[in-house]
């Protein structure tokens, strides 16, 4: 099974204390998180989306999935 890579894992973790595990669409330093980081996690089924935003459509606004929580769960490795 294909692990998260670290800045993976780092975004999803921020989901895991968030009601209903909404996923931030910026970092801990106010950089957009990449479209690249989000798209890599919905395919691999660690999120999924949540909603669309009808001011930034462009924006994908997700949030972790069950198996988000257990891909951040295991050890790092």
């Amino acid at each position: 099974m294909r692990k998260p890579t670290r800045t993976q894992r780092a975004w999803l973790r921020r989901g895991l204390d968030q009601a209903g595990g909404k996923l931030p669409l910026f970092d801990a330093e106010g950089r957009k998180v990449p479209e690249k980081t989000i798209r890599a996690c919905l395919a691999a089924g660690w999120a999924e989306p949540w909603f669309s935003n009808p001011i930034k459509p462009d924006w994908l606004v997700c949030r972790l999935t069950e198996a988000g929580r257990r891909a951040v769960a295991e050890p790092d490795g």
